[in-house]
């Protein structure tokens, strides 16, 4: 481990390092066409192991998502700790692995089926603060903000379990950097979920992405929204607006024209090549905002359903697929009830889905969206995806009523088919389709 960290001269050399502001950042060709899956492996299983999520693997596999995004691995910090078992997000040793999990050799297994497997591995990494007891505290003080006193301070107040970092240390940077490169030598994982990436200057992950490039092409996601991260280091951002418009939505405290108006809002300000990961929930949502059962009630299957049909990249939160309906405990052991819900097959048909159909690829290589005007749009939200070789019809009920949806000019289907129910469905220029309250209809032509 040692010898991955900087020495005295390598810091000063830092200094010196030039680095790109703006560069056009490229997805993995593998990507363009995957769901992204968040494992919490702490709650995945009784044990919280990574021998004991292995056994997954094969269900995973046959539900077809094709990234799994691990929460943090690292070891966690005891000082200041909240709860029994801490933060995930309170990282103690950047290059170790939680030894409650298991083993370095295990996690090395695990990524090595994951591949044959035909599925890619992210790993989640918390640049902007580490835990109180850090060796780095001890050893690098210099990397870290400090009130006028002189003492360690958390970069948020409530987040009391951790410490800021000072990325005006370019020694940071290439420690950092170092560390993240050391988990991909390792391990041969496919690149990081970077944890609040807003915090971190733009110049420091443009720094990285040319450093981890070297190793591989990695794939990038951001926990920020801000247009800027797609031209320093990164593939896809959070969708947090459109998860706030479909919570909004289901509550009817926004029209359901708010959709379109926030499609227009993202093709205004994202580079093309942008993915955008659509959810509706995931860890912080779950714990802290409610589960999606609570937040969009009888609206959950619909919310999902324009999750993987709206440009770019849908998100499975760990339990979404068995019907998760409880808020996990944070700083505990809580368990996810594995069982049997409909929620499988529905998710594993939107997935192959979105597989078939490369009208619905993230990014620039995805068609774009264009509202088709139906005689229920307060209630209806109905687009298309066409690249003038396939098309993907999608029309779904955002309210609690029966309704009769109306087309005055549909997208013609001679050989159309409703993807759910596998029936032939033939689209004129005229259109109407009747929906039960939250009801969907995903017509295709073929």
């Amino acid at each position: 481990m040692k010898k991955y960290l900087v020495s005295f001269f390598v810091i000063l050399f830092v200094f010196t390092i030039p680095f790109q502001a703006q560069q056009k950042v490229t997805a993995p060709d593998w990507s363009y066409d995957q769901t992204i899956y968040e494992v919490n492996l702490r709650q995945f299983t009784p044990s919280g192991t990574i021998k004991e999520f292995r056994t997954h693997l094969p269900r995973l596999k046959e539900l077809g998502v094709g990234i799994l995004w691990f929460m943090p691995l690292h070891p966690i910090g005891e000082i200041n700790r909240k709860g029994t078992l801490g933060s995930y997000y309170s990282v103690k040793d950047y290059y170790g692995l939680d030894s409650s999990l298991g083993s370095k050799e295990e996690f090395q297994s695990l990524v090595k089926e994951i591949h044959k497997l035909g599925m890619h591995v992210i790993i989640d990494w918390v640049a902007n603060h580490t835990s109180w007891d850090n060796e780095l505290a001890k050893k690098h003080p210099e990397f870290y903000t400090k009130d006028s006193t002189g003492k360690f301070i958390p970069p948020v107040a409530d987040w009391a379990d951790v410490i800021d970092l000072n990325f005006e240390n370019k020694g940071l940077w290439s420690y950092m950097s170092g560390a993240m490169e050391y988990w991909l030598d390792e391990y041969n994982i496919d690149g990081f979920r970077c944890d609040v990436a807003g915090m971190v200057p733009n110049e420091f992950w443009s720094y990285l992405y040319s450093k981890l490039s070297a190793h591989k092409k990695v794939f990038m996601l951001a926990e920020d929204e801000s247009p800027v991260n797609h031209t320093t280091a990164f593939d896809m951002t959070y969708s947090w607006d459109m998860y706030h418009v479909f919570n909004e939505i289901a509550k009817g405290k926004k029209p359901v024209s708010e959709i379109f108006q926030q499609l227009q809002k993202e093709k205004g300000k994202y580079v093309p090549h942008a993915f955008r990961m659509r959810f509706i929930t995931n860890h912080d949502e779950n714990s802290w905002n409610g589960t999606e059962f609570e937040r969009l009630g009888d609206g959950v299957k619909a919310f999902s359903v324009l999750a993987f049909t709206l440009p770019g990249m849908p998100l499975l939160y760990n339990g979404q697929e068995a019907e998760l309906t409880k808020r996990l405990n944070f700083f505990e052991r809580d368990p996810i009830n594995w069982k049997k819900s409909n929620l499988f097959p529905f998710f594993k048909k939107l997935i192959q889905l979105k597989k078939e159909f490369s009208v619905l690829d993230a990014g620039e290589k995805g068609a774009s969206v264009e509202e088709v005007k139906n005689s229920s749009s307060d209630k209806v939200v109905s687009f298309l995806r066409s690249n003038g070789k396939e098309k993907v019809f999608i029309v779904v009920n955002l309210s609690k009523e029966n309704v009769t949806a109306d087309f005055p000019s549909a997208p013609e289907m001679k050989n159309g088919k409703d993807y759910c129910t596998k029936k032939k469905v033939k689209i004129g220029k005229t259109f109407s389709v009747e929906l039960n309250p939250w009801d969907y209809r995903i017509l295709t032509s073929k």
